[in-house]
């Protein structure tokens, strides 16, 4: 299996997902099945369903987690020292050279990229068009809403 990039941010929160999934959320729908099953006929039994569903999602959920976690390659950002280039865990000032409106984002990975949060998944249109760049250079991102030119004005490791 191909190792997944991943900040310690991100492995850190799935840590957590996996924890609460096997301490809290799996003993609570086992509760719940051994309490439908007290009701009686499990064939009309409407609870005993939904339950057996959670539990399959949970179950699901875990495997997923684990496998992710068993193939990531955690990235340290602050540990990073790539000369100025842009590269996974970088967090990259932009200014739009077309409207001069300035933004920053993180390369993050799949799991932890939120645009609200400026956290970009490595395989956005954006982020593929930044890596390996360095302060100056110019970026043309080709995106569903059109072609945009960015300058890169600064990279952080952070």
């Amino acid at each position: 299996m191909a190792t997944i990039p991943i900040t310690k941010r991100g492995a850190d929160k799935l840590k957590v997902e996996l924890h609460r999934l096997k301490t809290v959320d799996r003993p609570w729908v086992i509760g719940a099945i051994a309490e439908a099953r007290a009701q009686g006929d499990l064939s009309e039994n409407a609870e005993y369903e939904a339950a057996k569903d959670r539990q399959g999602f949970i179950e699901g959920r875990i495997q997923e987690v684990e496998g992710k976690l068993s193939a990531a390659q955690i990235i340290d950002p602050s540990t990073l020292d790539a000369s100025g280039r842009v590269v996974f865990g970088a967090t990259v000032e932009l200014e739009d050279e077309d409207s001069g409106q300035k933004v920053k984002y993180q390369i993050v990975g799949e799991d932890e990229a939120d645009l609200k949060l400026g956290l970009i998944n490595i395989g956005s249109p954006i982020a593929r068009a930044l890596i390996g760049k360095e302060v100056g250079d110019s970026a043309e991102v080709v995106a569903p809403g059109g072609t945009r030119h960015y300058e890169i004005v600064a990279v952080h490791y952070i």
